[in-house]
Order: structure tokens, then C-alpha cells, then sequence
């Protein structure tokens, strides 16, 4: 059966590729967070110092967030169904051949280098993208349901996976996630058609037929490159990829990858730290989608605003709160309820000043800064552990970016939704 076949909802068919991107969101999103429970058994398994091990995590999160922007314009180049089969394919063999390593390089050779390339193509911006292609109403709700999904993941594999890694070491952690990666190979293949009209409809809220969407001709790495430079000649951007840069250092790159280890070092058990973490992901499964409602309705520049403020008060209170179970969950309902609240603001924000077309690679670039920070973060908290014995000034330092962060969204010029043809105002 083709997929031209399988469209019994018509327009609402959108909500199906929205369901299958979601599940492929949340694979990623598990595989990205397992190192967070890999680390301790890594480390007992090899003998490897904590910061090589945060090194690799660096490394996957820096690659990760790179690889964004080129396969928007892969995505456009060659076709999203392509580049999504692919990046999958890439997460479940890399992951799988973690199985054979004896060597930290090796580790950085696959959960770094190739699964960060494999899960760069399966992140926000293609979120971004499928909300784009397949919606043209309730982009916010649709974008705050997507950013979710990685809360989700948190929520489904976390606990999972450190019960697999109190069982039986890091193994059936990477076993785990390379099946489940595989098995949404055949999802993508028979239900993700490339864009809605390859299925004989129009996005979601359209009232009637739109133009024709064609691939964009030339090289796709010329095609990046050149809306970089387009996108950095605006005050907005820099804006935007400073905050997104402190959201990244915030979220997974510090808490994502350090938190575990963290409540470790504070005499809680790997299993109820995670725990805490899933905790985080149903509080934020709630605040994202709720996100994207609000972002729908008000200025998303106050929305990042107080988003930010309230993370870095959650990160400076962290360390200050005992670790007693009272106060460890108030720091989950807080901190969960804005983990990627922030997603739905910036892409709307992005898609105002750079256009529907532009706008997820540029947003694409903007992630990119987001995950450069989450990778000196994961750096960075290993560093400081090794450095100073424990967590605490790390966690203290987040928090006061993230307040930094609260102003800056304040300093962005809002825009009006702006025709495709017309320019970005230079800096």
C-alpha cells in the first residue's frame, strides 16, 4: 500500500506524520539523555575519568546541534523522507557499534561523532520543518507538542534505561536504544509523505489549494552557509542564538548530563535520580505544549523572558536545597514546567523575521547555538566536578546565565510576519 493511499483523515492526516515525528523525537531525545546513565557504569566499567566521558557527550551534543541547519537544507536538497530514513539508520548502527569499544576515542567516534550526525537530523529543526510543511494554523501548539517530545523521552527511557544500567552495566543501556531506533525505520517509510501535496492535500487550516513546493536547486551546503551569513547581518539573530546558547548550557547539557551524577554524589540511588528526571519530563510535556498555546496568543519575548528567570532561579536554588525529597521535587515541578518551554517562542520568533521558508534553517542555526552550549556545559559540569570534587559552582554559574538570558529576550525587537520576498533589517 502507498502512501498516496493511506489518508483516510484528510487534512487531519497531519496529525498522523505529527504522531510518527513525535515518536522519532522522543528516540532521539532517549538516545541524547543516555548518556546520563551511562556515565557512573562507564566510568566503573573502563576506568575512564569523568570528564573523558563528558568530552563524549560534549562532542555528540556539539555535533548534534551542527548538523541541524544542514539537514534543513538537506531536507529541501534531496527530501525529508531521505534524510530522515538515513539519520536514523546512522543512530541505530553507531549506537550498535559502541557494543565492540575498548578505547575512549572510540566512544567519541560513535555516541560523539556518528550519532551525533544521526540525531542532528532528528531534532527541533525537524520539528520545525514538519510544522511548517504540514500546518498552516496552530503552529505553536503543534511546535510546543513536537519540543515535547524530547520531555517524553525523558519521561519513557530514563527509568527504563537506569534500571537497565543497575542491572547489567552500560551494554543493554546501548542495546536498547539501537533497536528502538531501528524500529522506526518502517513508521517513517510507510506514513511520512514528503509534504502534503505528494499525498493530494494542503496543510492543515489552509482554505484552498497553495503554490507547489519544489526542491531548492544548488549545493546544500552553499545553501546553508549563505543564510548564515544572511541570518547574522540581523540584530535578531545574535538575540536568538544567545538565548538559545544559555538554554542549551541550561537544560541538557548541564542537568541532562550531569544531574544523575550529581544526585550520586548527594547519596541518591541512579534509579530514584532518574526518576526525578522523568518527573521533570511530565511537568515538561505539560509546560511546553502549554508553551505553544500561550505562544499562539502573547509576545513570545515576555514568554522567554519569564521562562529563563524562573530556570535560573530553579538552578541557583538547586544546590542550596538539601536534596531532601520535598525539595527535590519542588526543583523538578519548576524546573520541569519550562525544561524546552523556550522552543515555541524562538521558532515563532525566527519565522517572524526570517520567513516560512527561511525560518527553520535559520532556526536551524539558532538550535545549533543552543547545542554549543549544552556541549560546554556537559564539558564543562565534568570539568568542574573533576576540578573542585563537586557540582555546586557549575550549577550556580547556569543559573545566573540563565537570568542573563531573561534580559536579553527582553532586548528583541518584535516583528510582524513578513512576506517571503522581503529582507530582514541588517544590524
Amino acid at each position: 500500500m502507498t502512501i498516496a493511499k493511506i489518508r483516510p483523515f484528510g487534512q487531519r492526516y497531519a496529525f498522523v506524520v505529527v504522531g510518527v515525528i513525535f515518536f522519532c523525537l522522543l528516540i532521539a531525545a532517549g538516545l541524547r539523555s543516555s548518556m546520563s546513565v551511562m556515565m557512573v557504569p562507564l566510568e566503573d566499567a573502563f576506568g575512564w575519568r569523568r570528564d573523558v566521558i563528558s568530552l563524549a557527550a560534549a562532542v555528540g551534543i556539539f555535533i548534534y546541534g551542527l548538523a541541524g541547519p544542514f539537514s534543513a537544507a538537506l531536507m529541501d536538497r534531496i527530501g525529508l523522507r531521505r534524510t530522515l530514513l538515513a539519520a536514523l539508520a546512522i543512530m541505530s548502527v553507531s549506537t550498535a557499534l559502541s557494543l565492540l569499544m575498548t578505547e575512549p576515542w572510540q566512544l567519541i567516534a560513535t555516541w560523539g561523532v556518528m550519532s551525533g550526525i544521526g540525531s542532528g537530523a532528528v531534532a527541533t529543526v525537524l520539528g520545525a520543518t514538519i510544522v511548517n510543511r504540514w500546518f498552516k494554523t496552530n503552529r505553536g501548539l503543534m511546535m510546543g507538542l513536537m519540543s515535547a517530545s524530547a520531555a517524553t523521552g525523558l519521561l519513557v527511557f530514563l527509568p527504563l534505561l537506569a534500571m537497565l544500567s543497575q542491572w547489567g552495566g552500560w551494554k543493554p543501556v546501548v542495546i536498547a536504544v539501537s533497536i528502538a531506533t531501528a524500529a522506526l525505520l518502517p513508521l517513517v517509510w510507510l506514513l511520512v509523505p514528503e509534504r502534503p501535496s505528494s499525498i493530494g492535500l494542503t496543510r492543515y487550516g489552509a482554505d484552498g489549494p497553495e503554490p507547489e513546493a519544489v526542491a531548492v536547486p544548488g549545493n546544500f551546503l552553499t545553501l546553508t552557509l549563505v543564510t548564515l551569513r544572511d541570518a547574522a547581518r540581523t540584530r535578531v539573530f545574535w538575540y536568538l542564538f544567545a538565548t538559545f546558547f544559555i538554554c542549551g548550557f541550561t537544560t541538557n547539557g548541564l542537568v541532562g548530563t550531569h544531574l544523575i551524577a550529581f544526585c550520586g554524589d548527594m547519596g541518591i540511588a541512579e534509579v530514584q535520580a532518574a526518576g526525578l528526571l522523568a518527573v521533570m519530563g511530565i511537568f515538561d510535556l505539560i509546560g511546553t505544549t502549554l508553551s505553544g498555546w500561550l505562544t499562539d496568543r502573547f509576545d513570545p519575548r515576555k514568554l522567554l523572558g519569564v521562562y529563563y528567570a524562573i530556570r535560573g532561579l530553579s538552578l541557583i536554588y538547586l544546590p542550596y536545597s538539601g536534596f531532601s525529597v520535598a525539595a527535590l521535587t519542588i526543583f523538578a515541578v519548576l524546573y520541569g514546567l519550562d525544561w524546552i518551554a523556550t522552543v515555541p517562542p524562538t521558532l515563532r520568533l525566527s519565522n517572524e523575521a526570517f520567513g516560512d521558508r527561511s525560518g527553520p534553517l535559520v532556526f536551524g542555526w539558532i538550535v545549533a547555538g543552543h547545542q554549543v552550549g549544552a556541549a560546554t556545559a556537559a564539558f564543562f559540569g565534568g570539568f568542574m566536578r573533576e576540578y573542585q570534587g563537586n557540582y555546586e559552582l557549575a550549577f550556580q554559574i547556569a543559573g545566573m546565565t540563565a537570568i542573563a538570558a531573561a534580559a536579553l529576550s527582553m532586548l528583541i525587537e518584535p516583528s510582524k510576519p513578513r512576506d517571503e520576498a522581503s529582507e530582514p533589517q541588517p544590524a
